[in-house]
């Protein structure tokens, strides 16, 4: 319904309303002409030295009924309507979960943020909040692992809530450790009942698997049977990164140390379940990745909008019919002029 909305009220011709501009016209020529005069004198000098000057309160009266008769048939015209427009949105039925490694090789600082150099988790963490943010309508959980998996947030369209969770993910919470398989289990394990149209899990790792009971490659065929997409991303720069080291004394330097990610695995992960393995080497490319996934996966929203109006021309057509109605009846009656 297209139309002018004012305050909620909408009219469906607002070119009607161009009328109003009339209004003060109207009003001008009604004052300076008057109506038809009830006694005709060829002079009116003699009849305006008697007495002192005054304005008719009657005319007055009777003049803006009919004013404002007119305004409500101009609005009748331009036929006002009352009501809102309903918008139902259907999300894309998607559902991810985020797998993030916190295992103690995650405190190597070869990732930066803006200019300052950061370590792996907090970069991860960064890149991990703005894919979040790009994905309002999906449904999305995390997974944190080290040497065994712990939930972090289950599915949720509650993003904020899942933003601070995310925030809150530190290094050294669980044993050390790297469960790889442990941890495709756990973040599977929260997708297998959901009647998603896509699940998808998106797991980043620095390391090889060396804990947890599950093997990497048995959890990616459970994946796959249960209809769940694994995306692996191996974080960490190629050949050495600084990795801070704290001694007797508390004093912080740092010693390299080499970066060891079990690519193969995961591309075989990746393979078996349909996703795709990605090596992110910096903060850049690990932006780039999950930039690409977003487009791999992208959300598809359905909109339904439903208009629903109420017509209240009627109601000013009845005030515009009532106002002149008692214009003419006083005009005949009480304020009746002379014939």
């Amino acid at each position: 319904m297209s139309g002018l909305d004012v305050f909620g009220l909408t009219f469906a011709t607002p070119w009607v309303l161009l009328l109003l501009l009339l209004t003060p016209l109207l009003a001008w020529l009604k004052g300076r002409f008057g109506g038809t005069p009830g006694v005709v004198f060829s002079s009116t000098k003699t009849l305006r030295s008697i007495g002192v000057r005054r304005r008719s309160r009657a005319g007055d009266l009777l003049t803006a009924l009919a004013l404002m008769a007119y305004v409500a048939f101009v609005l009748a015209l331009a036929r006002p309507q009352l009501g809102q427009t309903i918008t139902r949105t259907q999300a894309s039925g998607i559902d991810i979960m985020l797998a993030i490694d916190v295992s103690r090789s995650m405190l190597a600082e070869d990732f930066t943020i803006g200019s300052q150099r950061a370590n792996r988790l907090e970069a991860v963490k960064r890149v991990a909040e703005q894919f979040i943010k790009q994905r309002p309508n999906d449904r999305i959980g995390i997974v944190a692992f080290a040497g065994q998996p712990y939930l972090v947030s289950p599915l949720t369209l509650d993003h904020d809530w899942l933003i601070r969770n995310l925030d809150r993910v530190q290094i050294g919470l669980v044993e050390d450790g790297t469960a790889i398989g442990s941890a495709l289990a756990s973040a599977a394990n929260r997708l297998k009942d959901k009647e998603a149209k896509t699940k998808l899990i998106v797991l980043l790792t620095d390391g090889d698997n060396n804990a947890g009971k599950v093997q990497p490659l048995t959890a990616a065929e459970a994946a796959k049977a249960l209809g769940i997409r694994i995306y692996t991303i191996g974080a960490g720069t190629r050949g050495m990164a600084p990795y801070p080291v704290t001694d007797p004394f508390g004093r912080t330097f740092y010693q390299k140390m080499p970066v060891v990610i079990d690519e193969d695995t995961l591309k075989k992960i990746a393979s078996i379940s349909q996703g795709e393995f990605f090596r992110a080497t910096d903060t850049q490319s690990l932006e780039e990745i999950f930039n690409e996934i977003d487009k791999l996966e992208k959300t598809r929203i359905e909109v339904e909008r439903i208009a629903q109006y109420r017509d209240l021309f009627p109601w000013f057509l009845g005030a515009g019919l009532l106002l002149l109605l008692v214009e003419i009846t006083a005009s005949q009656t009480i304020w009746r002029r002379l014939p």
